[in-house]
C-alpha cells in the first residue's frame, strides 16, 4: 500500500446547477485547480446525486453516454458531450471489491449524468480519463452509503479518484430562483447548516453526519430529500484518519444552496 503522499484524495463537490457546465465562475476555477493538481489518476469513480437504483450498480460500458438528464435549459447545455471512456475491467475490480459490502450488478445503459459530467468537463477538459458511476442503493442506509465508501477506500492507493457530486444544502422548494446568481445570499436557516455542517467536517465528526436526521433542524431543510447528501457519506467513508480536511467553494446560492466542496488529502 502507498503512503499518504502519494494517495490520491477524495472529493466531495456542490455541483449547483447543470449551467456551471458552460460557465466560468469562481466554482468551476476551483474545480480546474483541483484537476490540474492531481497526477496518477487511472480512473475515476463518480457517485452522483442523480442516480438512484435498486440496489448498487456500476457503469461497465467501453463508452458511457453523456445523459442530459434535465429540462427547461438552454440548447447550448444539451449539446455539451464528455466523450470520456468506460473502464470495464475497472468495474469487475470494483463489483469483486464490494462483494462483501454491497453486492453490486453491472449496468450497460446507464452513462454519465449531468452530477459527472457538469464538473468534469472543468476537472478533465480533455475527456481522456476513464470515467464510471456507481449508484446510490435507494433502499440502503446512511451507515451502508458510509460502509461502502471505506470499502472503496484502497482504490485511492491505485490510482482511482474518488469522486461524490451532490449539494450539502439543497433546498428546491426554498430557492429564490431571482437571486440564484447573487453569491452567499442564504437563507438564515440555510446559513446555520452550512455553519454546522461545516463544524463537524473540520472536527472529522462523520457519526454525527451520518446520523443527520439526529441534527438541528436547519439541517433537515438543507438535507430534505437526501440524494444530494448522500454522496457525502461515501466520501467520508473513503477517508483516512490522517487524511487533512479542506472545505472549498463554501458559498451560498440561492437562498437555499450551498457549493461546498470537500477534499480528504
Amino acid at each position: 500500500m502507498n503512503n499518504s503522499n502519494t494517495r490520491l484524495p477524495a472529493l466531495f463537490i456542490g455541483h449547483g446547477s447543470p449551467m456551471n457546465a458552460l460557465e466560468k465562475n469562481e466554482f468551476t476555477a476551483s474545480w480546474q485547480a483541483v484537476g490540474a493538481g492531481l497526477s496518477g489518476v487511472r480512473a475515476i469513480l463518480v457517485v452522483s446525486a442523480h442516480w438512484l437504483t435498486p440496489g448498487t450498480q456500476v457503469t461497465a460500458m467501453e463508452q458511457p453516454q453523456t445523459i442530459h438528464d434535465f429540462g427547461g435549459f438552454p440548447k447550448e447545455l444539451f449539446a455539451v458531450q464528455y466523450p470520456a471512456p468506460g473502464a470495464p475491467a475497472i468495474a469487475d475490480e470494483l463489483t469483486a471489491l464490494l462483494q462483501a459490502t454491497a453486492p453490486v450488478r453491472k449496468n450497460f445503459n446507464w452513462g454519465l449524468d449531468h452530477g459527472a459530467w457538469s464538473i468534469l468537463v472543468h476537472m478533465f477538459p480533455a475527456a481522456d480519463v476513464p470515467v464510471l458511476q456507481l449508484s446510490i442503493d435507494a433502499d440502503a442506509t446512511p451507515e451502508h452509503y458510509f460502509a461502502i465508501g471505506r470499502a472503496l477506500r484502497p482504490l485511492r492507493e491505485q490510482g482511482i479518484l474518488i469522486v461524490g457530486s451532490g449539494n450539502i444544502v439543497h433546498n428546491l422548494r426554498l430557492v429564490d430562483w431571482a437571486r440564484l446568481g447573487e453569491r452567499n445570499f442564504a437563507a438564515d436557516w440555510a446559513r446555520e447548516a452550512m455553519d454546522i455542517s461545516g463544524k463537524l467536517l473540520r472536527d472529522k465528526d462523520w457519526q454525527s453526519l451520518i446520523a443527520y436526521e439526529k441534527l438541528p433542524q436547519s439541517m433537515q431543510l438543507a438535507i430534505n430529500s437526501a440524494e444530494h447528501y448522500f454522496p457525502l457519506l461515501y466520501i467520508l467513508g473513503a477517508g483516512y484518519d490522517d487524511d487533512p480536511v479542506k472545505l472549498f467553494n463554501d458559498v451560498a446560492v440561492g437562498g437555499a444552496l450551498s457549493m461546498t466542496s470537500l477534499q480528504l488529502g
